[in-house]
């Protein structure tokens, strides 16, 4: 048996119809396509895949998510944290497949053969298995023991009816419902020795995707829960209770996941509006200078904050080495761009024309919480100074 969404109340109604009407207006953006949605879909991959590794502990900077996105190597992470991240990126890659599979069904293999994806870079998981061992939590600071998972040979048949359900007809559900749904119950089974968040957000992510609205890059609340670490945390440890029960009450998650997709899109939806804005910035510099129209590529990363290598540029702007490098050295003379470092080690940032572009499109508040003002509008442990604080992390 596993644990039930409830029975939505009406402000959490409301709240998910805001958010098919954001999820429409980013479906409306996004189409025709265009050449900056390619850096939004790139960036925003980067920032999924980045955080969803940085919650396990496998920190990245979003620099380095960005270069091995792109296939090019990273600057700085460490080896364990790279090997992750492109394990993880793997398996997402797979997942963006699967999205539009016509005759996608839903598997225990499937779901073994992500994990493994995921974590063949370290065999002492056991990547692609079932744990046989107890799962529990231990509170470090009491030394205590606070959470009991199920019995490993409750696993497979666990993780069996959680196949059912997804390849269930759930007509009267909303898909954010059944995606965050799927994430608990994956999360609380623990059917890996590790991977298990990275193997729930995945999940998650694909359920939403299959659901056709957006494509899963832009369905995907990873970047969310990377950014709110402590309140994920938090939300997970105040359902899950002492032990596994499948009767515990999950409308603190489900309010969670609500306030991370009305987040997450907004967030998108500025992001978009201030790429528009950059890209127009850009192609007025560049015109200005008669540089080739492509430069605008590497002047709205540099713009936005990213460095620009020559390996992501050459790739975006689908040029060779050798032309990437030219253009670069004219962005450097044109005092768009300052080179740092040597060689391959070599990347560029934004010079202070482009810092200017950049802080005159910055957003200017936070994103709002949509369950503010509403009945029970908050059911986080947490205090209102500590709360703001969170928010301003996301």
């Amino acid at each position: 048996m596993l644990l039930d969404a409830p029975l939505l109340s009406a402000a959490e109604l409301k709240v998910v119809d805001q958010i098919d009407d954001l999820r429409r207006k980013l479906r409306f953006a996004l189409s025709p396509p265009t050449r900056w949605k390619g850096l939004i879909r790139r960036a925003t991959l980067a920032k999924a895949i980045r955080g969803s590794n940085t919650i396990e502990g496998r920190t990245i900077s979003f620099d380095d998510a960005l270069a091995l996105t792109a296939g090019d190597g990273p600057f700085e992470a460490d080896e364990g944290a790279t090997a992750a991240m492109v394990g993880y990126q793997r398996a997402m890659n797979y997942v963006l497949r699967l999205s539009v599979d016509p005759v996608f069904r839903y598997s225990s293999d499937l779901l073994r053969s992500l994990h493994y994806m995921m974590l063949e870079h370290d065999l002492e998981t056991s990547p692609g298995q079932w744990r046989t061992g107890d799962f529990f939590v231990r509170d470090e600071s009491g030394n205590e023991i606070v959470h009991y998972g199920p019995d490993p040979d409750e696993v497979p048949g666990l993780m069996d009816e959680l196949v059912v359900r997804l390849n269930a007809n759930h007509s009267g559900t909303h898909s954010i419902v059944d995606a965050a749904m799927a994430h608990l119950n994956l999360v609380l089974i623990h059917p890996y020795v590790d991977g298990n968040g990275r193997m729930a957000r995945a999940l998650q992510t694909l359920v939403l995707a299959r659901s056709g609205v957006l494509e899963p890059v832009f369905s995907s609340i990873e970047e969310y829960l990377g950014r709110n670490t402590l309140e994920y945390g938090a939300v997970l440890a105040a359902v899950r209770g002492d032990r596994w029960d499948p009767h515990r009450d999950t409308r603190g998650w489900i309010r969670f996941c609500l306030t991370a997709h009305y987040r997450q899109a907004t967030t998108l939806l500025r992001r978009i509006e201030r790429a528009r804005a950059v890209w127009d910035r850009a192609e007025q510099e560049v015109s200005k200078r008669k540089l080739p129209e492509r430069t605008i590529l590497a002047l709205v990363d540099a713009t936005l904050g990213y460095r620009v290598r020559n390996a992501t540029y050459r790739s975006a702007a689908c040029i060779s080495d050798h032309l990437a490098s030219l253009d670069l050295k004219a962005l450097v003379g044109a005092g768009l761009l300052v080179p740092h470092g040597e060689r391959r080690g070599r990347f560029y940032l934004a010079a202070d024309c482009l810092k200017s572009i950049r802080a005159a499109t910055r957003p200017k508040k936070p994103v709002e919480d949509p369950f503010e003002g509403s009945p029970s509008g908050h059911l986080m442990p947490w205090p209102p100074a500590q709360r703001r604080a969170l928010d301003r992390r996301g």
